[in-house]
Order: structure tokens, then sequence, then C-alpha cells
């Protein structure tokens, strides 16, 4: 259930708190006043495309935070493993932030998360129907996608079943595709790939090969250098320059001396005992350091050799990859690439036998996902019309119409949804026959039906919470009272929030509030105020005669009222 809607500089929004109860809350006001500004703040919220043009003038951003009470073991199942705890158990905050940057963050109870997130866990908080939202009704494309939605977890494993074997299929067509494609196109392809593979295996690459001669280069290329400091550090260490003792020489020397007296103090000793290891590491050290310089060879033909060489394989990094690895890497994919255009013949035999096996599987998935929406719309049927009667649609039929989706060559058109193509059909007078709901159906009738159809979808998935925008379009007199009677019925076990114009759906409200807007220092404002029962009367006398509130109108609107609560209270 949604407990509270809370919006912050939203187009004419400033602060807007409201706090919604169980049942049916009615929202009515002034046409202009902001009713649908309260829907797209909702429609955000819950993941749709932020829209930086709704923030306040003279705003940095807008917020919009929702907060929704619920105990749903699959809704929290998926906050858990995504390490999002509900607050005080039951507790579920939805926030969103809109930037003038364009950027926009969501958050549920505080963790940032994606808006695919937030849309995942949603549709089992709150299902809205907008003032458009009947059109997809108009297209018969969107017609198999609601009859799923009846009894999804039915069928939910088969049509993940039915796409995967769709996207298999896919892929080995247009391996196929490429293999027997153009002649010529082919030949110029296997062309390229031998002289990319001949290239490549010419270099005969080793990994760790580049590293490796990087340092023989650095070595190379420096060998006078390291030749002269090995030189002089072998001389400063073993022979002094004549005018300095060597280091080896000057130790010996301080040794040669403590020897005297290193008897007389164990720190002494201790001293002497250090500086004879030291003249040991240094005569090991002058040994190494004359070895080295001893050893050192500057050969110009090899520091151009691996130059060359490096230049080879840093041609190849810039054709092949980045690394010796991706080079490498690279050559097995092309390798195994020309193996498949060599041997095309034998692969296209093969891909086409899979190709069959597949269609087979395919259409046996289909079949049986077919005869499940079959079970499925049978049972849509006679709620529809059960559903629509009760909205005084009195000699409706509703039909599910299946047909098989083929071209214009009578051949079958595989999707990932399966082989049906389905259709709504409806009659809504006496001995008309079931024809198209874009054909037939008037607005007050579409509505009507698009009501119904949330009525069913509701109890089927057991959504908490229905938000209605207009869904008295169209309609008056006594399909009101009854549209106004429904919507109180499906509240007792639903909470609905309803934006209205017509008194007949207005008295059924369990709580009423009404949105006006308002011009202050230049500035316009919408407010939304909950209505005490008094203010009700004054509210449906308004939407009963207008401007002018006589006498009559206010007795007629508390005499509304009144047969709303007893009609409320006969549902008990």
């Amino acid at each position: 259930m949604l407990l509270e809607l809370i919006i912050t500089n939203f187009a004419l929004i400033e602060n807007l708190n409201i706090r919604f109860g169980g049942g049916l809350n009615i929202l009515t006001g002034e046409t202009g006043a902001g009713k649908s500004i309260i829907i797209d703040a909702v429609n955000m919220a819950i993941g749709e495309r932020a829209d930086k043009s709704f923030i306040r003038t003279g705003t940095d951003k807008s917020v919009i935070q929702m907060i929704f009470r619920s105990q749903n073991q699959h809704l929290i199942k998926i906050l858990n493993e995504k390490g999002i705890d509900l607050f005080d158990n039951d507790i579920i905050i939805i926030t969103r932030e809109i930037y003038n940057s364009g950027r926009s963050t969501s958050r549920i109870n505080d963790r940032v998360v994606t808006t695919s997130l937030v849309k995942e866990i949603s549709k089992y908080l709150i299902d809205i129907h907008g003032q458009h939202a009947h059109q997809s009704l108009l297209y018969p494309e969107n017609h198999i996608d609601i009859l799923d939605s009846f009894d999804e977890q039915k069928i939910v494993a088969l049509k993940k079943k039915v796409a995967t074997k769709y996207y298999e299929l896919k892929e080995l067509k247009n391996k196929l595709d490429e293999l027997c494609g153009n002649e010529l196109e082919r030949e110029r392809k296997k062309d390229l790939l031998k002289f990319q593979l001949n290239e490549i295996d010419a270099c005969q690459l080793k990994v760790g090969e580049d590293t490796d001669l990087l340092s023989e280069y650095n070595l190379l290329s420096n060998s006078e250098k390291i030749f002269t400091i090995m030189s002089s550090s072998y001389e400063k260490i073993y022979n002094g320059d004549g005018r300095y003792l060597s280091i080896i020489d000057g130790i010996g020397n301080i040794i040669h001396e403590l020897e005297n007296i290193k008897d007389f103090d164990d720190h002494i000793k201790n001293m002497y005992s250090m500086l004879q290891e030291c003249s040991y590491t240094f005569e090991d050290v002058s040994r190494d350091i004359r070895n080295y310089r001893d050893n050192i060879e500057f050969d110009p033909l090899v520091l151009e050799q691996i130059e060359k060489r490096l230049d080879l394989i840093n041609d190849l990094k810039r054709k092949y990859g980045n690394s010796i690895d991706e080079i490498l890497s690279y050559r097995e994919k092309i390798y195994f690439e020309l193996e498949e255009l060599e041997n095309s013949e034998t692969i296209v035999v093969e891909i086409r036998n899979n190709i069959d096996k597949i269609k087979i599987e395919y259409i046996e998935l289909s079949t049986q996902l077919s005869s499940i929406r079959k079970e499925i719309s049978s049972t849509l049927e006679k709620e529809m019309i059960h559903v629509l009667e009760g909205l005084n649609m009195n000699k409706v039929i509703f039909k599910v119409n299946f047909a098989n989706n083929i071209d214009q060559v009578d051949e079958s058109i595989f999707s990932p949804k399966g082989l049906d193509k389905i259709e709504f059909l409806i009659s809504t007078n006496a001995g008309q026959q079931p024809k198209s709901i874009a054909k037939i159906a008037s607005g007050g009738e579409m509505s009507r039906i698009m009501l119904a159809f949330k009525t069913i979808l509701a109890h089927s998935d057991n959504i908490p919470t229905l938000i209605f925008d207009e869904i008295d379009t169209g309609i008056s007199g006594r399909t009101a009272n009854i549209v106004g009677e429904k919507l109180a019925i499906i509240s007792r076990n639903h909470q609905i929030l309803c934006i209205t114009h017509l008194p007949q759906i207005a008295l059924m409200a369990d709580h009423h509030f009404y949105i006006e807007k308002n011009s202050q220092d230049n500035n316009t404002l919408t407010n939304v105020q909950k209505l005490s029962e008094e203010d009700r009367i004054m509210e449906l006398g308004r939407l009963l005669g207008g401007i002018t509130l006589t006498d009559l109108t206010m007795e007629h609107a508390k005499e509304m009222i009144n047969l709303g609560n007893h009609f409320k209270n006969s549902l008990k």
C-alpha cells in the first residue's frame, strides 16, 4: 500500500506531502490545477525516463519520494538478493532525484539502485492507468502481452524456452547467410584471413618476448654508460685513484689499528668483527663488478636486430592487439574462421540440420505455449464479460482471437513470443459480430474495457495499489454510477487512487483530496488538501453545479454522499 507521496520542486509543485489511506482515494480539482503533474511525478519515481524540464524554475533539482508498506515475499526476496533491507520489516521507500544537468538518481531505502531495479520492484507495488494507457488496446500487437500478463507464472518458464530457441535459430540463420553469401566477398575474406595468419605465424611470437627484448635493448643501448660506471666503481673499491686509498685498503687500515685495542672492550671487538665482514663483502662485490665489466660487449648488429624485432612486434600490435597474448588470441579466432570458410560446404549442411532440428523444437514449444494461452483466454473471456456486464455493458461479447502468424507467402513468422497472433475482439451491441476493439469501442467503452482489464489483472497479480487517471473519460449518468460502484468494490481488496471529474465516482471516496492551483508573489503553485466531510459536500456540489452552488445543489451533494456511504457499508 502507498502510505505517503512527497514531491519537491516538481513543475508547479514546491512542497507536497500526501498521506493516502486504504480503500478508495479520490483526487479532484479544477482543470489545469495539476492533477496530471502528480501522475507524471509518480511515473518518474517508479522508473520512467527522467525529464529535467519538470524541475521547478529557479531550483536545482526535483525530488519524488514514495513510501510503501508491503509484505510481498517475492518482492522481499528480490530486495534481499540486492542487499536491501526493509525499514521496520515492511516499509519500502523509493526516491528519485532529477537534476538540472539531466542526471538522475534512484534509491530504494537509501541504497542507490538502477532504474531497472526500481521498475522491477514497482510492478509488485503499484499499477498506473494513465490518460493514454488505453491506447495500448488499439494495437493488436500488444494484445499477446496483455493476455500473457493474466497468468504469467503459468507460462513464464515456457516463454523463456521459446525465446531461447528463437534466438538460437536466428543465430544459426545469420551464420548460414554468412557462409552462403556473396562468393566473391567470401573469397576476398579468405585471402585476407590467410594473409593475416601468415603474417602472424611468420613472426613466431612467444608470450613475454617483447618484455625480454625491451630489457635487453635497454641494456645494450646503455652498455657504454654501464661500462664506465662499473669501471669507476671497481677502481674506487679496489685500487683507489692515486690521491685516495681504495675502499678496501682504507677498511684494511682501520681493521689493523683496531686490532691493537679490540681486546680492551667488547664493543670495540664487535666493531672490529663488523669491519672484517665489510672487508670480505667489498672483496666479493669488487670481484663481481670486475667480472660484469669485463663481460660487457657492445655489438651494434645485435642492437639493430633487437630494434627490428621490436618494430615487427609493435607493427603486429597495431593491427591485431595490444599485447602478444591478444595477437595470439586473434590468431586462434581467424584460424577457426578461415577453417569454417574453407570447409563451408560441410558446415552449411551441419547448420541446416541444426536449423531443422531447432525448428521442430521451437514449433513444439510454441504449440504448448499456444495451448496454455487458449486455456488462459477462455478464463479471461468469461471474467471480462462478467466485469463488463457489471459496468453497464449488458450485451457485450468478448473474444480472444487466435490466428497463425504468417507472412505474405503463408510462411509462419517465428518470434520470441511464439507462433500466435492474438487480437481481442468485442461486440457491444446485440446481434453484432465481435470485431477489433479499435473499430468498435467508443471512448467511454474503452475506459470501461481498460477498467475491466485492470480489475482482473490486479486480482491475478495481487497488485496492492492501483492508480486510475481519468478512467471516467467518455462516460456519464448511470454508467458513471456503475464505474464508481465498481471502483468502490475493488477498493475493498486494493488501495485505489483515482483522479476524476465526475461526482458519481467522487461520492464513493474513502479519502478525498482536492488539488488546487494558487498564484502568489508572481508564482503559481499546486497544492493538495484532504477534505473533511463538510468540505466533501462543497466539492461534490462544485462537481455537480459548477461555480454557483445553490441550496438544492448542496442538498443533492449531501444526498449523493449518503448514498455512497450506504453502498460502501453494504460491502462490509
